[in-house]
């Protein structure tokens, strides 16, 4: 598959507004994004690139900056070796978790340790919404819950949740790219029980699960809420990211309408991750 590149120049850079812009890019259909020294690179499959929605988001875009972008058509890539060279470090979180590709060498001792190779899926961790659904992960007790990992990227938050102890764990997500390379991730970490699955919240009647996993964006959150909540058990957990702290009242106020109590939550960098409970 061949994919268009868009690399946008934003001036005065801040690291919030190239977030919050690639949030943005993920709701016209912009899957993957690099960011560098200089710019955010995006990329889109060639043939769901439309100019005229980019014009348009740019146009309307909250911010008072500049943002100026160049797009290029480029053939599919090693994406391992675009990742390498653009920022992608092994990290450690919660002293008890260390992420890292199948290139790093003389990574940190971890009691759980992860490989993954992003290619062009989402969630190495280094996202503040990745790394926050994490801490809750190894705070949870998983041992033998059924989970589901809804938009799942490259499988990382399945992975940690089957060495953690979950069983019958589903990972969903809607881009082959995504669901191509959580299998392969999940076969270079030797892990049993994760299915991997195309698709959207459609797959999700007449399933259950004790524990739900939505790292996505608010958009969609607030569209598949209902879906998630009925597919969890009574007094399940559904943990949901991928918005700001200043949208939590949009997020609380769904969740109450599908019978659900929101209990805490965690920010970081303005990020935040929620949690809330299917009441009894």
């Amino acid at each position: 598959m061949n994919y268009t590149e868009v690399r946008f120049f934003i001036e005065p850079y801040e690291e919030y507004i190239s977030d919050l812009l690639a949030e943005e890019l993920g709701e016209i259909g912009f899957d993957s994004f690099v960011p560098t020294e200089e710019s955010l690179d995006a990329y889109i499959l060639e043939t769901a690139f439309d100019e005229s929605k980019l014009i348009s988001l740019l146009t309307d875009f909250p911010f008072e900056v500049s943002i100026e972008y160049k797009v290029t058509q480029i053939e599919s890539k090693n994406w391992n070796e675009e990742w390498e060279k653009n920022f992608f470090e092994p990290i450690v979180i919660g002293n008890d978790c260390v992420i890292h590709s199948s290139f790093h060498k003389d990574v940190p001792k971890a009691k759980y340790d992860i490989v993954i190779d992003p290619k062009m899926a989402f969630g190495t961790g280094h996202h503040e919404t990745t790394s926050l659904v994490i801490g809750e992960l190894l705070k949870m007790d998983l041992e033998d819950k059924t989970l589901l990992d809804m938009g799942c990227g490259t499988a990382v938050l399945a992975i940690l949740a089957a060495m953690r102890g979950a069983k019958g764990i589903l990972a969903i997500d809607i881009d082959t790219w995504c669901t191509d390379n959580s299998i392969e991730n999940i076969a270079i970490n030797k892990i049993d029980g994760i299915e991997v699955k195309l698709g959207g919240a459609e797959l999700l009647n007449g399933l259950h699960f004790d524990i739900v996993l939505a790292n996505i964006n608010r958009n969609i959150l607030l569209a598949d809420m209902e879906q998630y909540a009925a597919c969890l058990s009574s007094g399940g957990e559904l943990y949901m990211s991928g918005f700001y702290k200043e949208d939590i009242p949009l997020i609380e106020a769904e969740a109450n309408r599908n019978g659900l109590k929101l209990i805490s939550f965690n920010e970081k960098n303005n990020w935040v991750v929620v949690k809330t409970v299917k009441e009894l």
